[in-house]
Parts: C-alpha cells; structure tokens; sequence
C-alpha cells in the first residue's frame, strides 16, 4: 500500500503555517522528497508535517534557516548534529540572558526617568514644552541599546545587500518572490 500524499494546503492546515512558507522552505532545502505530480503539483508525504513543526519550533528557540539547512541536512545524511544542536541553542540562552539583564537595567532606568519627568513636569507651566524626549540622551542603558541597534542595523543592511545581489543571480523569478529573510527570524 502506498503511503498518501498530501496537497500543500493540508500540509499548511496541519501546521499552521502558509502555502508560501512551504515553498520557501522547500526553496532553502528544508523538506527534502517533495514529491510533483505529471501536472507539476507539489505533493507532501505526511512525514512533512512533523517537519515543518520541528522548523517551526527550532525558530521559536532561535535557529535561524541557515542553521536548521545545516544540520537537517547532516541529520538527513544519517549524520548526529546533536552537540551543533547543543551549542546553538546554548548560544541562544545565553544571548536571552544578557537580553533579559539589558531588559531588567532599562525597566529600573524607564522607572526613574519617569519618577523625574514628573517632578519636571510639576515645575513647568502648562502648555510649555518640557523636553522630555530630550533627557533620554543621559540615560546609559538607553545609549547602549541605540549604538547596538545601530550596529545590528549596519549588519542587517549588509545582509540585505548580499541577498539582493544572490537574488540578481537567481534564474526563477519564483524564488525571489518571498523577499524573506532567512538569517533573523
């Protein structure tokens, strides 16, 4: 007996993802043995839904899809990505604890800054400008997290340049269709 297909929309019913989602893994390697009927139609054996759930959940703990490429296809190729696996996701930890240090710095910084914003504006007549925003330059968590933010968004520009020239070199419009990015989800 052979195993039933599934068609795209029931594979994205099953996972809560879209038909474009699917194709776009499917273009980054991510569901191998995606089968086509004589009319061209992709068709999913149901061992993509349990993979489309395990990428979905891997992006949740921070894998971006170059990751995920990496180590389904060692683990596709009877390979053991185990200790990879291990050290991304303890990376991931890691950067969600200095996250949540940063975090809790800026909620203790925000709590004072408005405790003195009110005294400021206690001082102020009414309909006068207090220059509030202005006094944000002075607070050092909020300093550290613009220059970050600069820096990430430096990085993400030259990310974006490189993908717009990989997709110059694309010969099926289809692929650049998406406009995804793959690296920071």
């Amino acid at each position: 007996m052979t195993e039933r297909l599934l068609g795209p929309r029931e594979v994205a019913h099953a996972t809560g993802v879209s038909t474009d989602t699917l194709r776009h893994y499917e273009r980054k390697g991510l569901l191998p043995g995606v089968h086509r009927t004589t009319a061209g139609y992709r068709r999913y054996s149901s061992a993509t839904v349990d993979r489309v759930l395990l990428i979905q959940r891997a992006l949740v703990v921070g894998f971006s899809l170059a990751d995920l490429g990496r180590v389904l296809k060692q683990r596709d190729r009877g390979g053991a990505p185990c200790q990879s696996v291990r050290d991304l996701v303890g990376r991931r930890l890691a950067s969600l604890e200095r996250r949540i240090e940063e975090l809790l710095s800026l909620r203790d910084e925000l709590r004072e800054l408005t405790t003195d914003w009110d005294t400021r504006l206690k001082t102020i007549p009414s309909g006068q400008p207090a220059r509030l925003l202005d006094t944000l330059g002075g607070v050092p968590t909020i300093e550290r997290a613009r220059r970050n933010r600069a820096s990430v968004t430096g990085d993400r520009r030259q990310e974006r340049g490189d993908e717009d020239r990989d997709k110059r070199q694309v010969k099926d419009p289809q692929d650049t269709a998406m406009g995804m990015r793959t690296d920071s989800n």
